[in-house]
C-alpha cells in the first residue's frame, strides 16, 4: 500500500461513518494540513470523538492493545526536562515483568507502527495522549511539587518571597511605614508648616498620576491583522480552581464560545487535590479533549500561584493564559492577543482589561466596578507608555510561554503573584501593555469579601515592596529576537552567581 493510501486508509478507519469515501478523507487531510494540525486533534476535536475513542481506533487499525490509562503507580526517573512534560507521547514501563511501551502515536507515526512486527506490537500499548500526561504527572508529583516551589528562588533566590528578609530589615520597614502613617496623622496639628509640605506630596502623586493617565490619548498601535485558523498557534489556558465545582458548567461554555480553533487550545484546569467535588465536577467535562486536569497535590504553601507553577510545565502552547472560575473572556481575546504578540516579537506580556459584569448590583459593586475602570481602561495603559512598572491582574494575563518560563513564573509564597510578576518583568525590561479586550468578572457582594480581598492584596504589596527595597535584582534586557535558550539559560546563571556573592 502506498503512503497516500495508507493515510487515507488510517483516517477512514478513525472517522468511519464521518468518512465512507477517499474523497473524503484527502479533502479531510488536506484541511488538517491547511491547519497545521495532527489529523488524529482533527479527527478528535471535530467529530466529537474525544481523545478515548479515537486513539482506541488507531489501535484497533494498527491490531495492537488499546489502554485508557497508564498503570497508576509508575517508577520513572527524574525527568531532565521537566518544561517538555505537557508534550510527551511515548512512556516505557515494566509491567508484570514484561517491558511494554505505552504510546500515544500522531498520525504519521501510526503509518509507521502499521508495518512493524507483530512480535513489536505485542509490547505496545496505545493510549490517548493524556493519559501519558496523567501517568508521568503521577510519578513526578514530587519533582513538579518542587518545581513549583523553588522554580523562582533558584533563579533568582532574593527575588522570592520565600527567603525570609534580615530582622534588621523588617523592623525597619515596619518602623518606617509607622512613621509614615504618624507623620500623616499629626501633620494638621503639630509643626504644620514643616509637616504639611512633606505630607503634601506623598498624599497628592498618587491622585495625579491618576488624572494625568484620565486624560484620553490616541493608542499609537495599529490595530493588528486578525491571524487567521492556519496561523494560529497553540494557546494554553490555565484556570486554577479550588472549592469551586460550581463553576465549572460555566466555565465549560465561555471557553467553549472562544474564537479559536478548538484543537489549538490547550486548556487545563488546576485543581487543588483536596477539592474533591471540583476534581468530580472537571472530571465530568473532561470527555471534551479541549480539557485537561491538573490535579495539584495538597502541601504547603496553599496558594493560587503555587497551584499554576504546578500546572506550568504542562503547558503545550506558545502563549499562555490564566483565567479565574469566575471569568468570561470576550470571544476573541486569545486570538487578538497572538495576533498582537506575532506582530511584536518583543512584547512579553498582555493584559485585558477586566470589568465586573454584576457592577449595577450593589452600592459596593458599582464603587468596585468604577475602580476597575479606572485602573484598567486608565491607570495601566498609562503606566505601559510611560515604561513604568505595570502591576498585573489577578486574570486574564497573557504571556509568551518561553518568557514566563525564564523568569521563573509565578511566586508560590507571594499572594500577590500578579503584581509581583508585573514588577519582575519590568525589572528585566520586558515590555507589558493593555490591549483592548474585555474578561467579565463577579465583584464582591459582600464588605467582609471585599475587605478579606483588599487585606490580601495589602499583605501581598507589603511583602513585595520589602523584598524588591531591600534586594538587588538584575535588570536584564529582554531579547525581542528570541534569544536561544542556552543563551538564555547563560544569563540566568550568571544573574543567579552575581546575586550569591
Amino acid at each position: 500500500m502506498s503512503h497516500p493510501d495508507e493515510a487515507i486508509a488510517l483516517l477512514r478507519a478513525v472517522l468511519r461513518e464521518n468518512c465512507t469515501t477517499d474523497l473524503a478523507a484527502r479533502r479531510h487531510l488536506n484541511i488538517a494540513g491547511q491547519m497545521g494540525v495532527d489529523p488524529l486533534d482533527y479527527c478528535a476535536h471535530r467529530f466529537g470523538l474525544g481523545s478515548a475513542e479515537t486513539w482506541r481506533r488507531v489501535a484497533v487499525w494498527l491490531e495492537a492493545p488499546f489502554a485508557s490509562v497508564t498503570p497508576s503507580r509508575l517508577p520513572v526517573p527524574p525527568i531532565a526536562r521537566l518544561d517538555h512534560l505537557g508534550g510527551a507521547r511515548t512512556l516505557r514501563q515494566q509491567v508484570l515483568g514484561e517491558e511494554v511501551l505505552f504510546v500515544a502515536p500522531w498520525f504519521a507515526e501510526a503509518m509507521h507502527l502499521h508495518a512493524a512486527p507483530e512480535r513489536l506490537k505485542r509490547h505496545l500499548r496505545i493510549v490517548p495522549p493524556e493519559a501519558i500526561e496523567a501517568g508521568l504527572t503521577r510519578a513526578a508529583s514530587g519533582q513538579l511539587m518542587d518545581e513549583a516551589r523553588q522554580r523562582l528562588t533558584r533563579l533568582w533566590p532574593r527575588a522570592s518571597a520565600s527567603q525570609d528578609l534580615p530582622r534588621h530589615a523588617r523592623i525597619g520597614f515596619a518602623l518606617l511605614l509607622a512613621a509614615v502613617i504618624l507623620v500623616v496623622m499629626v501633620s494638621g496639628v503639630v509643626a504644620r508648616p514643616v509637616l504639611i509640605p512633606l505630607v503634601t506630596p506623598l498624599l497628592m502623586i498618587p491622585g495625579v498620576l491618576r488624572l494625568v493617565a484620565a486624560v484620553p490619548h490616541a493608542s499609537g498601535r495599529p490595530a493588528p491583522r486578525l491571524l487567521s485558523d492556519a496561523e494560529l498557534p497553540i494557546y494554553s489556558v490555565l484556570i486554577p480552581l479550588r472549592d469551586e465545582a460550581a463553576m465549572v458548567p460555566l466555565l465549560r461554555r465561555a471557553m467553549g464560545a472562544l474564537d479559536y480553533p478548538p484543537e489549538k487550545l490547550d486548556i487545563r484546569f488546576v485543581v487543588e487535590e483536596r477539592s474533591r467535588k471540583t476534581v468530580a465536577a472537571v472530571e465530568a467535562v473532561l470527555a471534551d479533549p479541549m480539557f485537561r486536569m491538573v490535579v495539584v497535590p495538597d502541601g504547603p504553601p496553599r496558594t493560587k500561584p503555587k497551584a499554576l507553577d504546578y500546572a506550568l510545565p504542562l503547558a503545550r502552547g506558545k502563549y499562555l493564559v490564566v483565567f479565574d472560575a469566575e471569568d468570561m473572556p470576550e470571544p476573541q481575546q486569545l486570538r487578538l492577543a497572538a495576533s498582537l504578540f506575532e506582530a511584536d516579537p518583543g512584547l512579553a506580556c498582555l493584559q485585558a482589561e477586566l470589568m465586573p459584569e454584576n457592577a449595577s448590583e450593589t452600592a459596593l459593586t458599582a464603587l468596585f466596578a468604577g475602580e476597575y475602570a479606572g485602573l484598567f481602561g486608565r491607570l495601566l495603559p498609562a503606566l505601559s507608555r510611560w515604561g513604568l512598572p505595570m502591576p498585573l491582574g489577578g486574570t486574564s494575563n497573557h504571556f509568551r510561554l518561553s518568557v514566563l518560563r525564564d523568569i521563573g513564573g509565578w511566586d508560590a509564597f507571594n499572594v500577590t503573584e500578579d503584581a509581583d510578576l508585573g514588577v519582575r518583568l519590568a525589572r528585566r525590561g520586558l515590555r507589558t501593555e493593555c490591549f483592548d479586550s474585555r474578561t467579565y468578572e463577579e465583584a464582591p457582594l459582600t464588605l467582609r469579601a471585599w475587605m478579606a480581598q483588599r487585606t490580601r492584596w495589602m499583605k501581598g504589596w507589603m511583602r513585595l515592596c520589602q523584598h524588591k527595597l531591600t534586594s538587588r535584582f538584575p535588570s536584564l534586557s529582554a531579547d525581542p529576537h528570541g534569544a536561544s535558550s542556552a543563551h538564555r539559560n547563560s544569563i540566568a546563571t550568571k544573574s543567579t552567581t552575581a546575586l550569591r556573592r
